[in-house]
């Protein structure tokens, strides 16, 4: 250990005078947990060295030896080289000051917010046909010969292991049923963690792992609440059913939601494929009402480095932070680079903060970053107001109103202490029962949960519910299990229901009719408004989000111990339930990738990203250009290369790959050159843009630029020759050079180079959007498209 300097006489007066208590516990007051990261391993020490080390680091800084060992949390000592200790600031900044040290991050805990009957069948997996191992090899019926293909050739995942990293797993789901599986595959190292509620028995021939990480969270909040969650894998919350059976839930009939919604056979993407659960998020203390959950980085960085070693092919984490955290500094990226060494592809939700832009999370370029957009199936909740006007909202609320009744708004049956700018948000104890009773209440959403909105108009009286979007949620509604006869609108048809109540005063009236299901519901896809977005402002030279899947009302499998609104008051219990959020997006692509491994076992998860990005679409099922919340275009800072399609991302025809090497001589370019010690930055570096990515971002381009590619051949047939095309932001120009790839083999590389170059600066600067322009360019042969977008700002 080498020190730059150690100087710090409070730390040392904190540590040497142990008589003064006083003084020990202010101390004590001011450890936190940090996570202490070397990098890699070099595979030269066993475990129990490992960890020797790790103490022996702690002891540097601690006063004894039986301090140091009480102070860790976790040593990583599997692909990860780290601990996680309570350390002091002070004792922090020494360790930072290591030359060995990569990097020293407090850690701080995350909170993930909500972050599949149809989805797989609208991205053209044909989930509603079923198989069955011991009848056939085939589907029952035949619908989408594609999608037949694909699933046929994977084996339906059946030895791929989806891990995933979340808040456990409800064993009982039929989603995770192993009637019917072959045996575990021999590469599994992985356990079954025992713990509350929770078995060997629990794990089968699908769920083949689960672990649970609590120290880290605990050495925040302190001792779990023994009646918050169960001290296991099994989950209380919910999300972590919900996302693990959309990746990977098993062929389930007669799925469906409060009394029939969607009802149909739920699915997952893999639906053979094995599931190891890493349970890593906890109820956040104080906000155990609503269901807040917090997950700590020291936690999920152990989990990943557990999951890499246990031999996971896929990882999932529909989980991200709001704070904007570099590479080093963020416990799921550092894992992620590991995975990467270990080919293992990591899915990761882009976040909930949308639509303002440069709000995305997970953006490292080893991450395929995944954002959220909306299926064509819509569950019509008709409002009609007393002047006739009929208004098309949607619910999954089985109860009706076909009777008139007087309509209000919120705002106008507000209670006196109601802060003026929260009037319409119908908060708990906010209405006046004198005003409501016997009324449809309009509330805006906003503040409080939905569901809550709605249990406090029933609370004063109210016989129905309309929830209305503001202008920032546009017209994405979200499905809930409402307490009253409900009806959910988009901000255009809200403000319509407000004009009418205005001009019609104590006289408005409105009835709710029965819900009706329909499929091929307006322009789907369309970006979900909650979507969290792009630029990039971690790496402005990597292009996020990469992708976009379904994430808008999205019935998945759930946890028979937490209420289908996850809010304390409602008992209801559901074992299928919808959810919302990025969260929802990640495990539909976490699922695609895992087929694409089962069919390309060798491919690096860079080529399984760049072939799930370069065959995405970005038109909806009506031909049109892929719309945002508002209903205008979309951008790849929404949807990254477009809305993922299965059926053609196993034979994407050429792949942008890339090594664990690329990566490290990115990070040199990035400025990090300690990443890896076994490796040496040059001393000329490539700019980061030159990354071999499936998608060019060009930041503040000042005259032209030119961005270097390579490609490899992975189409069928050995002799390929493909032609270049795109489209330029406005006032730009792209030439590749070659504009023609000929190709004689398969596993065949070709290089190019786009110079992309400022044509018309003032055209530009009119039509670039918050600064930026985006095109396209593909390359195409007789079958393949291979298509990546292009954002541009100038410099």
């Amino acid at each position: 250990m080498r020190h730059k300097h150690n100087n710090d006489i409070s730390l040392l007066l904190c540590l040497s005078l142990l008589t003064l208590l006083p003084l020990l516990a202010k101390c004590d007051e001011h450890q936190k947990p940090y996570i202490v990261y070397f990098g890699g391993h070099s595979g030269d020490k066993t475990p129990a060295q490992i960890l020797e080390t790790h103490h022996s680091y702690l002891t540097s800084v601690k006063e004894t030896e039986e301090e140091a060992k009480a102070s860790l949390i976790y040593s990583y000592k599997h692909s990860i080289n780290g601990f996680a200790a309570s350390l002091t600031p002070e004792q922090a900044s020494q360790l930072n000051e290591l030359d060995e040290v990569v990097s020293v991050i407090e850690s701080r805990p995350r909170k993930y917010k909500p972050h599949t009957t149809r989805s797989w069948e609208f991205a053209g997996l044909n989930e509603a046909a079923t198989y069955n191992p011991q009848v056939s090899n085939r589907f029952d019926t035949e619908k989408s010969f594609m999608a037949e293909d694909l699933l046929h050739k994977a084996g339906y995942g059946k030895d791929v292991i989806v891990g995933i990293l979340d808040s456990g797993i409800w064993p009982e789901a039929r989603s995770f049923s192993d009637e019917g599986l072959e045996p575990i595959p021999k590469t599994w190292k992985g356990i079954c963690q025992t713990g509350q509620d929770f078995s060997s028995s629990h794990c089968n021939k699908k769920i083949i792992g689960a672990r649970y990480y609590l120290k880290g969270f605990e050495r925040h909040f302190g001792p779990l609440n023994a009646t918050s969650d169960y001290r296991s894998a099994r989950d209380k919350d919910g999300h972590g059913t919900h996302v693990a059976s959309i990746a990977a839930g098993r062929q389930v009939q007669n799925a469906s939601a409060f009394g029939g919604f969607a009802r149909g056979t739920a699915s997952g993407g893999a639906p053979l494929a094995r599931l190891a659960v890493y349970k890593v998020c906890w109820p956040t203390p104080g906000q155990e009402k609503t269901m807040g959950n917090t997950c700590g980085q020291e936690d999920m960085l152990a989990a990943m480095d557990d999951a890499i070693a246990d031999g996971v092919h896929v990882i999932s984490i529909s989980i991200g932070s709001d704070d904007l955290l570099s590479h080093m500094e963020d416990g799921i990226s550092i894992g992620a680079f590991h995975a990467l060494e270990r080919n293992v592809v990591v899915a990761c939700s882009a976040g909930n903060s949308g639509p303002t832009p440069a709000t995305l999370s997970n953006a490292a370029p080893w991450i395929m970053t995944v954002g959220a957009s909306s299926v064509d199936r819509a569950f019509l909740g008709r409002l009609v107001l007393g002047n006739g006007k009929m208004i098309t909202g949607q619910t999954v609320t089985p109860y009706t109103l076909p009777e008139r009744l007087p309509l209000i708004y919120a705002a106008d049956a507000a209670l006196p202490w109601v802060p003026k700018n929260e009037t319409d948000q119908c908060l708990p104890n906010s209405l006046s029962p004198e005003k409501v009773k016997g009324k449809i209440v309009l509330c805006i959403r906003g503040t409080t949960f939905r569901v809550l909105k709605g249990m406090e108009v029933k609370r004063a009286g109210g016989a129905g519910f309309i929830l209305g979007n503001s202008a920032e949620f546009g017209d994405a509604v979200y499905l809930e299990p409402h307490v009253l006869p409900t009806t959910a609108l988009g901000y255009n048809d809200t403000n319509e229901v407000i004009n009418y109540i205005k001009s019609n005063k104590d006289n408005a009236t409105a009835s709710l009719a029965e819900p009706e299901t329909v499929f091929g519901n307006g322009p789907a896809p369309f970006m979900a408004g909650f979507t969290s977005r792009g630029p990039n402002v971690i790496h402005p030279s990597i292009l996020k989000p990469d992708i976009t899947a379904p994430g808008l009302n999205i019935l998945a499998a759930w946890s028979e111990a937490s209420p289908p609104s996850k809010v304390s008051e409602d008992h209801r219990v559901v074992s299928y339930n919808f959810d919302s959020g990025t969260s929802m997006s990640c495990p539909h692509v976490a699922g695609l990738a895992a087929l694409i491994k089962a069919i390309h076992p060798t491919w690096s998860s860079a080529a399984i990203r760049s072939a799930i990005m370069t065959t995405a679409s970005v038109k909806n099922k009506k031909g049109e250009a892929i719309t945002d919340q508002s209903g205008d275009k979309a951008t790849p800072f929404e949807f990254g290369s477009g809305h993922f399609r299965p059926s053609r991302a196993a034979d994407p025809g050429l792949v942008y790959d890339a090594s664990y090497g690329d990566y490290l001589l990115y990070l040199c370019s990035y400025g990090l050159r300690n990443a890896d010690k076994r490796f040496e930055c040059p001393e000329v570096l490539p700019p980061t843009y030159d990354l071999n990515y499936p998608s060019v971002s060009v930041p503040k381009l000042n005259g032209s630029a030119t961005v270097r590619r390579t490609v490899t051949n992975v189409g069928g047939a050995g002799k390929a020759a493909y032609f270049f095309g795109g489209k330029p932001p406005p006032g730009l120009t792209v030439e590749a050079r070659p504009s023609v790839l000929y190709f004689s083999r398969v596993g065949e590389k070709k290089s190019f180079e786009l110079r992309v170059t400022v044509r018309n600066r003032t055209a530009a600067e009119g039509n670039f959007r918050g600064g930026y322009g985006f095109g396209w360019y593909a390359w195409r042969d007789d079958y393949h498209v291979v298509r990546s977008p292009i954002a541009v700002s100038l410099g």
